[in-house]
This record gives structure tokens, C-alpha cells and sequence, in this order.
């Protein structure tokens, strides 16, 4: 990272004299707004409507824990009017990066302002028991959450464009309803399972979902997807499986389900997807997925791996 760090300060007067040749923000007729995360950008465009202009900073298909911005990227967010993030805890980069950044004007909005962060649980133990306590970024896949992160973002675009603040706050305020909706449908469907209790084969990403549906979840390791769980984790989550009589493993998107397979083969449990949102692939992004088709999608992967009526 310092290494990165250094070669933008170096370009960055490369990369100011392209920004003086690019639109001045004040002549723009749509708010440009940079977001980091898939979540943010759907929650963006949602709010920002037809009067903000929404770019996703991540490349589809790029997985997010391990992203390290280029120069170019460094001159998207000088472009941009209002940048968006989930926090520090997600993206320990952005501080490094915004010292870089050369707008006075550009709005910094912090879609995690105001929501207490969770410690993750459940994930790698060493011999004697003790957990390796880190913060929980996956705030998101609380619905609940999320919708606090639409107004941290409504409040990010009204703060840059205040003549629209009326429209942007009437459009979160139907967005927050859908994702309300969403959450509803979550207590109902997940209130009459036959188990409540399932193990993902990846990094830990749901633990405020399953927090807020009063689910016990089990995964393979913390930190990065391109972690490596214990071989004692290994054996703990077979168990589970077999304990709890679960028929089911869930692996995650973006990467190689390398230990949920392992897992499945040595269990008998079948496959099923859990799509932290993070981000998306190309293919995704071409069909136009969203945010609330993907939560639709965990949804009905989680009644079938909890085997709910």
C-alpha cells in the first residue's frame, strides 16, 4: 500500500492537469457521485435519481477485501463531486488515498456514520477457545442498517445539490420502503425453518443477518476470502453439519468455493449460494442485478438451506 500511495503522489500532477480539462462541477447537470462498494452505488443511484450520475469504483468481478486503487481511480474521485464509503473498517485505503485527492470541493460521505459496528463472531478459534476479535464491516446485509445508510447517502447528495434535496429525499424515502418491505419478508419466511443454524464456507460477511433474523451462523475464517481456515476449523464445521443435521453448505461470489466444496464433499452437504453484495460480476452488471434481486435471491437460498415451510 505504501508503495501504491507514493506512485499516485508522484502522477498526481499528471492527474490534475487531466482533471482541469474535465467538466467543471459547477456546470454539470447531474451530481457525480463515486461509490465503493455495489451496495452504496444501488443506494446511490436510487436516491440520486436522474439528477446524479452514479460510477462504481470497484471493476465488476473484483473482489473488494483485497482492492487496491490505480491512479486512475485516484482521478475519478478528483473528478467527482460527492465520493462514498462504508467506512474504515471496509476500506482502510480511502484515508491514504483522499490525502492525495486535490478538490476542495469534494463531498467525503461516510455511509456508516451513526451505525454501532458489531465485532465479528464465529469465525477461526485458536487451542484454548478465544476468538480473534475484529470489526464487522457487512453492515448492509442488516436491512435495518441499510436503510440508515440510505439517508447517510441522501444526506451526502442533498449536502452537494440542497436545490433537489425535496427530490432525493422523496426518492429515499421509497427506496427505504422497499428495503422495509424486504426486511418483512425476511422475519416471515425465516420465522418457521427447521434449522436455524447455518455454516458458509467463506469469509465471515453475515453476521448482522444473521443477528437480526435470530440465526446462528458459522463460517470458515475472517479477514479476506483469500484466507485459509484452520484445519480445526474444518473439522468443527463438519461436525456442525453433522450435529445440527444440515443438508446444506453456502459458498460466496467472486471466488472459487474451494472450502465450502471440500466441506460438501466430505459431508454430503449440497452447495447453495450466499451473495454477500460486496460486489458484482460483469455478467451481473450487464443484467442489471440489484441489490434487492440479490437480497431476493438469499432469501430463497436461505429457505432452502434452512428448510423453512
Amino acid at each position: 500500500m505504501t508503495v501504491l500511495l507514493l506512485s499516485l503522489f508522484l502522477l498526481a500532477p499528471l492527474l490534475l492537469s487531466c482533471q482541469r480539462r474535465v467538466e467543471s462541477p459547477a456546470h454539470r447537470e447531474r451530481v457525480e457521485v463515486i461509490a465503493t462498494l455495489f451496495p452504496l452505488y444501488d443506494f446511490a443511484k436510487n436516491v440520486g435519481g436522474d439528477k446524479a450520475r452514479v460510477t462504481l469504483l470497484l471493476p465488476p468481478g473484483a473482489e473488494p477485501h483485497s482492492f487496491e486503487p490505480k491512479p486512475g481511480d485516484m482521478l475519478k474521485i478528483t473528478g467527482a463531486d460527492l465520493f462514498v464509503y462504508t467506512g474504515r473498517a471496509m476500506e482502510p485505503w480511502v484515508e491514504g488515498i483522499l490525502k492525495g485527492v486535490d478538490n476542495k470541493d469534494l463531498l467525503i460521505d461516510d455511509a456508516s456514520k451513526g451505525i454501532d459496528l458489531a465485532e465479528e463472531e464465529g469465525a477461526a478459534r485458536d487451542e484454548h477457545g478465544h476468538g480473534h476479535s475484529k470489526t464487522d464491516p457487512h453492515i448492509w446485509l442488516d436491512l435495518t442498517k441499510a436503510q440508515k445508510m440510505v439517508d447517510n447517502i441522501l444526506e451526502g447528495l442533498a449536502g452537494k445539490d440542497p436545490a433537489n434535496k425535496e427530490y432525493y429525499a422523496g426518492n429515499a424515502e421509497s427506496y427505504k420502503a422497499k428495503l422495509a418491505e424486504m426486511d418483512a419478508r425476511y422475519r416471515d419466511a425465516l420465522s418457521q425453518c427447521k434449522t436455524r443454524t447455518f455454516v458458509h464456507g467463506g469469509h465471515f460477511a453475515f453476521g448482522y443477518l444473521a443477528r437480526k433474523y435470530g440465526l446462528q451462523y458459522l463460517s470458515a475464517y475472517h479477514g479476506s476470502p483469500d484466507a485459509e481456515p484452520t484445519p480445526k476449523r474444518l473439522v468443527g464445521l463438519k461436525n456442525a453439519l453433522k450435529r445440527f443435521n444440515l443438508h446444506y453448505v453456502f459458498y460466496e461470489e467472486l471466488i472459487t468455493p474451494r472450502v465450502a466444496e471440500i466441506i460438501s464433499r466430505e459431508t454430503g452437504a449440497s452447495l447453495i449460494k450466499l451473495h454477500g453484495a460486496h460486489n458484482v460480476s460483469k455478467e451481473e452488471m450487464d443484467k442489471g442485478v440489484t441489490f434487492l434481486s440479490i437480497m431476493e435471491n438469499n432469501l430463497n437460498n436461505l429457505r432452502i438451506g434452512l428448510e423453512c415451510r
